[in-house]
């Protein structure tokens, strides 16, 4: 290329033109090749999520090849398309070896990304569609990409995790197991029947079905309390079953402890007055 520059600098006007004829063919076919490649990109990324479909495989595997398929397309694409233009691959790679300390340097975080996402998709600590806890951030697992993890959360927010720290980091996954315990914990005044709160609790566990049978089911004095004597109430159901079980003990609770006498106090304070007689 660089031939070519000098080459140019000292041409006569019939091989100038020669010469921007030349030049300009190059560059039409290397956008050609952008074009096509980067549309190709697309067309075979979507192609692979359709086939990984059809065969079943993990979501969290199909967004990372969709994502790894259509980067490395581009990469090729973009390589070709210089060489196009007259630059020598052995140039061109000897650049990039002589950038490459500088360019590890930069995208050292990028590089540890695309490790964790393969740390993820080895390992398997989520996939798609669970429900998880990732540095703080809760939501649903939507997609693992070559550089990040995508959550959903449950008002609809988008969350971007970068995979290095996702890997590394600490993971909870709540629907990984078929089930999952339930705790509640009720308060009732003290010098309420202790007896009628503990078996109400037991009764509404064995009413209802979801809670499962042949798990433990736990109804304790957890703890007396500034204000309330604190009834321990544990239980297990399937992990899809988790929130309307809980949600369910606690209306049920609150509809049905006031007609059987129990009550269900709050921290008050009594404010004493005294007239002092001047």
């Amino acid at each position: 290329m660089l031939e070519k520059v000098e080459s140019f600098l000292g041409m006569k006007q019939g091989d100038l033109a020669s010469f921007l004829l030349d030049f300009g063919i190059r560059i039409a076919i290397a956008v050609a090749i952008f074009i096509v490649g980067f549309w190709l990109a697309k067309v075979s990324s979507k192609a692979l999520v359709r086939i990984l479909n059809r065969q079943g495989s993990d979501q969290s595997l199909i967004g990372f090849m969709r994502s790894l398929t259509s980067a490395i397309i581009k990469v090729l694409v973009t390589i070709t398309a210089i060489t196009q233009l007259g630059v020598e691959m052995t140039s061109f790679v000897a650049l990039l070896g002589a950038a490459g300390l500088a360019i590890g340097m930069a995208f050292s975080g990028t590089l540890s990304n695309f490790a964790g996402g393969v740390m993820i998709l080895l390992f398997k600590p989520f996939k798609a569609g669970d429900f998880v806890d990732i540095q703080g951030e809760q939501g649903i697992v939507k997609e693992v990409l070559i550089f990040n993890t995508i959550l959903t959360t449950n008002d609809n927010k988008v969350i971007l995790l970068a995979n290095g720290a996702v890997a590394n980091g600490t993971i909870v996954n709540y629907t990984k197991a078929d089930f999952r315990r339930v705790d509640w914990q009720f308060g009732i005044a003290y010098g309420d029947n202790l007896k009628v709160a503990k078996d109400l609790l037991s009764r509404f566990m064995d009413e209802d079905k979801r809670i499962l049978d042949d798990q433990e089911k736990l109804v304790v004095v957890g703890d007396l309390a500034d204000s309330a004597v604190i009834i321990a109430v544990r239980a297990w159901v399937d992990t899809e079953d988790y929130w309307p079980v809980y949600y369910a003990m606690n209306e049920r609770v609150y509809e049905e402890f006031g007609p059987a006498g129990l009550n269900i106090p709050f921290p008050q304070m009594d404010v004493h007055v005294k007239n002092q007689v001047q």
